[in-house]
């Protein structure tokens, strides 16, 4: 099993929209701010400062990540991804990893995450790696959120 970490690319704006459709139509539901960055990867993240990351396992792409730019150097770590079929085998730890070190890349002071209690797995990999839980302050565009986490490495 190979996984590569590769930067965002026009050509793979597909694959961030159905990796991120499979667990919010399987977990949640679908909300606007969803369609709205889903569906326009390249202007509602790259175009305002942000990245996309996407892991690739032998070739297929099999996970993705975004760092969206909030403005003054804070950034969401948003949309992460990884297809049920090669679930629990370290490649969100693989991708996460690779997105911390984009964040610092970007000269990052600031980045958090908002998520929901259910996705258990998720939480503790965030935790995992630096992630501590802080107060929802009742601004989350999604209506799914009820977890914030802040990176304090």
């Amino acid at each position: 099993m190979v996984v590569r970490i590769v930067d965002y690319a026009p050509e793979l704006a597909p694959h961030f929209e159905r990796l991120n459709l499979e667990w919010l139509e399987r977990y949640f539901r679908v909300e606007p701010i969803d369609r709205k960055v889903l569906g326009n990867p390249q202007k509602s993240v790259v175009d305002g400062g942000g990245d996309i990351l996407f892991a690739l396992l032998d070739d297929e792409v099999v996970g993705c990540c975004a760092l969206k730019h909030q403005g003054d150097q804070v950034f969401e770590l948003t949309k992460m991804a990884v297809t049920d079929e090669v679930q629990g085998r370290g490649i969100g730890r693989t991708l996460i990893a690779a997105v911390l070190e984009r964040y610092r890349e970007l000269g990052g002071q600031q980045l958090y995450l908002e998520s929901h209690d259910s996705l258990a797995a998720a939480l503790k990999l965030y935790e995992s790696v630096g992630f501590e839980h802080a107060a929802c302050d009742g601004s989350s565009p999604y209506s799914r959120c009820n977890v914030r986490m802040e990176y304090r490495p």
